[in-house]
């Protein structure tokens, strides 16, 4: 599936072919494993997928972290901020095709690694020069883009690309954001899911989202208790189950 012709994406000059637009927050676990589902799907149906951005901490410039968020949150989506200003640096120097390795390489080193016993210390690696360059190079890329991190001049273009995936889907939605066969299919958040799928649970679940959200009126579908990511940084490894949360507006803290 092609989109028609030359027509431009919104704001970046670029053509519009891809069949899906996945916008991802870096430091968000299910965007990673709901990515990592969207390549599976996009192997088996020949898709192409643009890699696009969505800041949770634009997202939530609004939002009293003390009382929404458990403590870790505005220093984790800070640092998400400062990933994707790397990537828009990335984009803008190498096209759009640096996207998949870059955002594949940040998630292979934030997620895939053995679980800290200091989360405070990963944190704060996660927000640095060194992090960065360390990701950069797994992907293939310069580590000089890793300047980007403090560099704010990107974050007209990050608020751009947010704001502009939220006028089709609403604002109370979070990460991972699905844009079906765009510039005028469907756009949804999620599915959110805890676990990576088989290849042929992969294509089911696909179809039974697609069908779902192509049904007209249809908006929401939801339950809060998640599994914790089966993750490794998480200390859950392929094969095991995660505890189930209880998850209230993005998080595991209910709202005071």
């Amino acid at each position: 599936m092609w989109c028609q012709g030359s027509q431009l994406g919104p704001h970046y000059g670029r053509l519009v072919t891809a069949d899906i637009h996945f916008h991802f927050d870096p430091m968000c676990p299910f965007a990673w494993l709901t990515s990592r589902w969207v390549e599976q799907v996009a192997a088996q149906r020949a898709y192409e997928v643009e890699w696009r951005f969505i800041s949770l901490r634009i997202l939530n410039k609004n939002v009293d972290y003390d009382a929404h968020f458990p403590p870790e949150y505005e220093e984790s989506h800070t640092n998400g901020l400062k990933l994707l200003r790397v990537c828009a640096k990335a984009r803008a120097d190498h096209g759009s095709e640096a996207m998949g390795p870059l955002y594949t390489a940040i998630g292979e080193t934030m997620f895939d690694v053995p679980k800290t016993d200091d989360p405070q210390a990963r944190r704060r690696y996660l927000g640095s020069i060194a992090y960065v360059e360390a990701a950069l190079d797994a992907a293939g890329l310069p580590i000089s883009l890793a300047a980007a991190v403090d560099d704010a001049s990107w974050d007209d273009e990050i608020v751009d690309e947010t704001e502009d995936i939220l006028l089709r889907t609403g604002r109370d939605v979070g990460t991972p954001i699905i844009h079906f066969e765009p510039p005028d299919g469907v756009a949804f958040f999620g599915p959110v899911i805890s676990r990576v799928p088989s290849d042929d649970d992969a294509v089911r679940l696909w179809d039974h989202v697609v069908g779902l959200v192509g049904v007209p009126g249809f908006a929401e579908l939801k339950r809060s208790l998640r599994e914790r990511p089966q993750l490794r940084a998480f200390g859950i490894d392929v094969g095991e189950s995660g505890i189930e949360e209880d998850w209230h507006g993005g998080s595991r803290r209910l709202k005071k």
